[in-house]
């Protein structure tokens, strides 16, 4: 609806000013003034125009229904009937005066003779006489069932006659069908008006108010006159041409939507051919505050205002609806109830989303749902009176985060390496975790999926990440039996880090799980990692008598000089248990650990305070007068090291071996003192 008179003025005279211009001017009073010109009579003929006013008038007559619509069709077909013959009377007469006087007898009326009554002077002749005798020939013409008495006498006649016989056949097949429309019915206008008498009944039956008759009078009204919308004229279109021509209407205006601005082409080309047309009139509520809404709506023309009811049932508008706007989607998006009234202020022609449709494409599409919660965050912020939406729009963006990761972690969990690419490639981010902080890889690796864990790790997971329970994707490998993947993951840079590995451990003896206990030993678990009492697993394999699992943790290093908090050690535990086969494997192991204790000990000991010998170079037995002064040194790792160390300081050619103070060879430096005194002799000294 164009309220604006300047536009109104100028569609005008673009249209049919000049032709009505004319039609109105006193073209009587300039015939006269022209002297009776034959030229200036004819223009005339523009006033037939005005005749399309005839039409809208039995259009609007058709359409009211407090008039029978028969009586008005029939009243209409008489009408067209009669302007038809009464146009061809005037021609007929029009035909007979434009002769010269001399001429009237060769007239169709100017030879009539009825009876006794001649036509010969019919200038003469009183006028309704003229015109109904011109009639009368215009109709028996028509019918086609002239008797003869009047009849053509010129070419002219002839020539006219012949052409409106020609008329008549058309004429007459339109006043037919539409008589047999009137019997059969079916036409456009009686659904019409066959719709609006029920929507009177159902009103007066549930008694409605005068407001919302009018909006639905209105709106069956504008669905009548606006035949041309997308529902009527493509609904017998395949889909697939209905797609394009969507795309080629529709498109320009979606892509302009702040709504869907940073979307992909691919999802603005499902939403267009999703979409409905329709029309709506100034007044009518679209949609009430309050009401839970399943329709997005996107204004192509025409203004909206959203309207704000408060507490105290005051009304605010709170913004306009202008072209390339979009209301509805705060509810449908978010689930709440419709923050804002929204009503039309101008003839609008809007486009329709149903809230299922959308939902099933943002499923598919659901990077871009984050672009359009995103960017209804971002429109609505400074529009908003109630700073809860804003929370709930978070929210939601928070919940569909959430529900995207599940989908990426459920496709992980069923090995489908196509849907979680698909996904991935999509947007989604493999790094999120659900609600126990599981990413995809965890779920992978449990499951010894090796494709999907090799996938993950080229997409830079957190190989090392750890869940709400303080497991790794490796444990969960491990955990599983899945050692390919483990072997993948360690080969990959994951490590084994358990927050309370005595706990794990102690746990995986009191199950008899060899497997597992192997898998964490071979990976870098101390076997003498404790639990909360201090326990070390070879504590609880000690007292449950589980020799093989013992006899694991002994193999791994695992103490059995270890302490508890009260303690007592595994071999203690053992003598309580009583098996005589764990107890022997637990003596041998102390006998072992003792012996590496001692020899550490020493080593330590040695690196803290070496020891060191006096080295003579001459053989222990010799008389005193050979004897020469020695060297001290500190002892080496060989005993060649020691014989090569003395040669040298001693300038001493030829030294083969060391030798006691007793004569005796020495041939480890193990067995040397600290402190002792040694001889270096060669091959020539022995003998």
């Amino acid at each position: 609806m164009v309220y604006n008179r300047n536009r109104i003025a100028l569609r005008y005279l673009k249209s049919s000013f000049l032709v009505d211009f004319i039609g109105c001017l006193p073209w009587d009073a300039i015939y006269r003034a022209c002297e009776g010109k034959e030229e200036v009579r004819y223009l005339l003929w523009i006033r037939l125009s005005r005749t399309s006013r005839v039409l809208e008038f039995f259009q609007k007559l058709e359409k009211d229904i407090r008039l029978n619509y028969l009586f008005t069709r029939i009243v209409k077909l008489l009408v067209v009937e009669l302007y038809c013959t009464h146009t061809a009377a005037c021609i007929f007469y029009y035909l007979a005066t434009t002769l010269p006087p001399t001429q009237e007898g060769y007239t169709w009326i100017g030879s009539l003779k009825l009876g006794d009554y001649s036509y010969s002077n019919f200038r003469e002749i009183d006028l309704s006489k003229r015109y109904w005798t011109s009639l009368y020939y215009a109709i028996v013409t028509m019918a086609t069932v002239g008797f003869g008495d009047i009849h053509a006498v010129n070419i002219r006649e002839m020539i006219f006659v012949m052409f409106f016989v020609s008329f008549d056949m058309i004429l007459g097949a339109y006043l037919i069908g539409n008589m047999t429309a009137l019997i059969v019915k079916g036409s456009k206008t009686e659904r019409f008006r066959d719709k609006m008498t029920d929507l009177i009944k159902y009103m007066n039956r549930n008694k409605l108010g005068n407001d919302i008759r009018n909006q639905i009078k209105g709106h069956l009204s504008l669905q009548y006159e606006s035949s041309y919308t997308e529902g009527a004229v493509l609904q017998d279109i395949p889909v697939s041409i209905r797609a394009k021509i969507s795309q080629k209407i529709y498109k320009p205006l979606i892509d302009k939507v702040p709504l869907f601005q940073g979307c992909s082409p691919e999802f603005i080309n499902q939403i267009v051919i999703r979409l409905h047309e329709e029309f709506f009139l100034p007044g009518e509520v679209i949609m009430e505050q309050g009401n839970v809404v399943d329709q997005i709506y996107f204004v192509c023309h025409g203004v909206l205002e959203e309207v704000g009811i408060g507490e105290d049932g005051t009304e605010e508008t709170v913004s306009l609806l202008e072209r390339y706007s979009s209301f509805g989607e705060v509810s449908v998006l978010c689930n709440i109830p419709q923050p804002c009234t929204v009503q039309v202020c101008e003839l609008c022609r809007l486009l329709r989303l149903d809230k299922q449709s959308f939902t099933n494409i943002l499923q598919i599409y659901f990077f871009d749902g984050r672009t359009i919660l995103t960017n209804l965050l971002e429109g609505k912020e400074s529009n908003l009176r109630i700073k809860q939406l804003e929370s709930d729009i978070t929210f939601y963006i928070g919940k569909q985060e959430a529900e995207l990761a599940l989908r990426v972690n459920n496709a992980a969990y069923h090995g489908d390496l196509y849907q979680l690419k698909g996904l991935i490639q999509a947007g989604a981010d493999p790094s999120k975790t659900d609600y126990d902080g599981r990413s995809p890889l965890h779920l992978a690796a449990s499951r010894g999926y090796e494709d999907i864990t090799f996938f993950l790790i080229q997409k830079g997971v957190d190989i090392n990440i750890s869940d709400k329970f303080g497991n790794s994707p490796l444990l969960e490998a491990l955990k599983n039996g899945h050692d390919r993947v483990a072997a993948l993951l360690v080969k990959e840079g994951a490590s084994l880090n358990i927050d309370d590995a005595g706990s794990c451990l102690c746990k995986a003896v009191v199950r008899g799980d060899s497997d597992f206990l192997k898998r964490l030993l071979s990976n870098g678990i101390d076997p003498n990692s404790k639990d909360y009492d201090h326990r070390t697993p070879l504590h609880v394999a000690a007292a449950e008598g589980l020799y093989l699992m013992a006899k694991i943790l002994v193999e791994a290093g695992a103490s059995v000089f270890s302490k508890d908090r009260w303690g007592n050690t595994p071999l203690d535990e053992g003598h309580i248990c009583g098996n005589k086969n764990l107890l022997k494997l637990l003596e041998d192991a102390k006998r072992a650990q003792l012996c590496e204790h001692s020899d550490h000990s020493q080593a330590i000991r040695d690196k803290m305070h070496p020891r060191k010998c006096t080295i003579f170079p001459f053989h222990p037995w010799d008389p005193k007068e050979k004897k020469r002064s020695g060297i001290v040194l500190w002892i080496p790792h060989t005993i060649q090291e020691l014989i090569e160390m003395a040669a040298e300081q001693l300038k001493y050619s030829g030294a083969s071996c060391i030798l006691s103070e007793d004569d005796g060879r020495i041939l480890e430096v193990d067995i040397i003192c600290d402190g002792q005194k040694l001889y270096l002799s060669g091959e020539n000294d022995q003998t």
